[in-house]
C-alpha cells in the first residue's frame, strides 16, 4: 500500500512537470514569451515593503510618503506577480552590489528617472545595511548626486537631463534647446550601466527657443521635437556605446492619473485618497495609454546598433493608482498624481531592472 502510495505520488508530480512543461512549449511555439511586464497583477505580499523609508538616508521628503504622513500602508504591500508560467526573481541587494563591484551605474533623465535611483538606493541600503556610503550633490546648471558603497566600491549617479538632449545658455542668457546635440554626454561615458528617461518634460516650455540644426524657432509641435530629440539621444549612444560593454536602459512611460475616467471612476476623480490598485486589467480603458512618445520610444530603440532594453514599466503602473505622493509630498496644496512613494512602485521597476541584470541583459524573456 505505501510503495503504491508513492508511486502514486510520483506518478502525480511527473504529470504536473509535464503539464507546466507543454505550457510552456505551447506558448513559446504560439510566440507568447514571458512577457514579465504586460501579463500579470499585483497581488499582496507581507514580506513587502523591501526596506522602511525611514531608515533609508538617500529618499528625498518629497517621495517619503510615510514621513509625510500618509495614514495608509496598504500601497506598500503590494508584489508584480507576472502571469504563470512566468515569474520574475526576488530582489537581491547583496548579489546586485557584487554583480556590480567596482562599477558606476548612472541615472539620466527627470524626476522620474530620480524616482527610480532613489529607490534603488533605498533597497541596496536595506540589503547591505552595514556597507558604508559616501553621498556627495553638486549644484549648479548641471546638478548631479553621486552615492558610493564604499564596500563594494560601487558607484551610482543621477544626472539632471529633462530632454537628454542639451539645454544651454547663450551669450545674452538665453536658453537654448538644442535638438541635435548631447555634449553633456562626456559626463556619462564612464558608467558601466546607463539607465536614461524623458518624458514629462516636452509637455512644458522651459527654453526661449529651439535650435534644430541651423534653423531657430520659439517653438515646434512636441511631438515632433521630442522625436528629433530621441534620435540625437540614439545616435550619440550608437556612435560612443555600440562598442563597449556599456548596459543601457531606457525607462518606459511613466503613468499619471489624473484622470479618473481612464479606469471608470467619475469625471474629475483623481489619485487623490486612491488607497488600492486596480484588480482588473480589463478596467484601463483602451489597454495603453494614448501616449505618442511611448510608440516613438520603441522605435527609435528599434532602430539602434547599440542593444537597448526598454523598462516597458506603463502597464503595471497604470494599475496602481494608489502609489502616487498626492499631498503627501510635503506640500499641502499639492495633487501629485504623477510622482510615486519611495518606498512603492519604483521598487518594482528596480526588482524587474534587477531580474534583467541578473539574466544577462538579455532582451527576450
Amino acid at each position: 500500500m505505501e510503495r503504491r502510495h508513492r508511486d502514486l505520488l510520483s506518478a502525480t508530480v511527473l504529470l504536473a512537470v509535464v503539464v507546466l512543461l507543454a505550457a510552456c512549449t505551447a506558448a513559446a511555439a504560439a510566440g507568447l514569451s514571458c512577457d514579465v511586464y504586460n501579463r500579470g497583477s499585483w497581488v499582496a505580499d507581507e514580506s513587502y515593503p523591501l526596506y522602511d523609508a525611514s531608515s533609508c538616508p538617500f529618499v528625498r521628503k518629497e517621495f517619503d510618503c510615510r514621513r509625510m504622513g500618509r495614514p495608509d500602508t496598504a500601497y506598500l504591500k503590494y508584489r508584480w506577480q507576472p502571469s504563470p508560467p512566468c515569474s520574475i526573481p526576488r530582489f537581491d541587494g547583496v548579489k546586485l552590489l557584487g554583480m556590480w563591484r567596482g562599477k558606476t551605474v548612472a541615472f539620466v533623465g527627470d524626476s522620474l528617472v530620480v524616482n527610480q535611483y532613489e529607490s534603488l538606493l533605498c533597497m541596496l541600503h536595506a540589503a547591505a545595511p552595514g556597507a558604508r556610503t559616501n553621498a556627495t550633490w553638486a549644484s549648479g546648471e548641471k546638478p548631479s548626486i553621486t552615492v558610493r558603497f564604499e564596500n563594494y566600491g560601487v558607484t551610482l549617479v543621477y544626472y539632471l537631463s529633462h530632454y537628454l538632449v542639451d539645454l544651454a545658455h547663450d551669450k545674452a542668457g538665453r536658453i537654448s534647446l538644442k535638438l541635435n546635440t548631447v555634449d553633456q554626454g562626456r559626463k556619462w561615458l564612464g558608467a558601466d550601466v546607463l539607465v536614461f528617461g524623458s518624458w514629462r518634460w516636452w509637455a512644458r516650455k522651459s527654453w526661449d527657443y529651439i535650435k534644430d540644426g541651423n534653423t531657430v524657432v520659439q517653438d515646434m509641435d512636441r511631438t515632433q521635437a521630442f522625436t528629433k530629440a530621441l534620435q540625437t539621444w540614439a545616435r550619440w549612444v550608437d556612435a560612443n556605446l555600440a562598442q563597449t560593454s556599456t548596459k543601457v536602459f531606457f525607462q518606459g512611460y511613466s503613468p499619471n492619473h489624473l484622470n479618473g475616467q481612464e479606469w471608470g471612476a467619475p469625471w474629475g476623480k483623481t489619485c487623490v485618497g486612491e488607497t488600492l490598485p486596480l484588480s482588473n486589467a480589463a478596467a484601463y480603458r483602451g489597454g495603453q495609454p494614448n501616449n505618442p512618445q511611448d510608440a516613438i520610444v520603441r522605435r527609435v530603440l528599434a532602430g539602434m546598433k547599440k542593444p537597448v532594453h526598454l523598462l516597458d514599466i506603463t502597464f503595471m503602473s497604470q494599475l496602481r493608482k494608489d502609489g502616487h505622493t498626492t499631498k503627501y509630498n510635503g506640500d499641502s496644496l499639492a495633487m501629485d498624481c504623477t510622482h510615486w512613494c519611495v518606498a512603492g512602485v519604483p521598487d518594482t521597476w528596480n526588482t524587474l531592472f534587477y531580474s534583467v541584470l541578473a539574466a544577462g541583459n538579455s532582451l527576450h524573456y
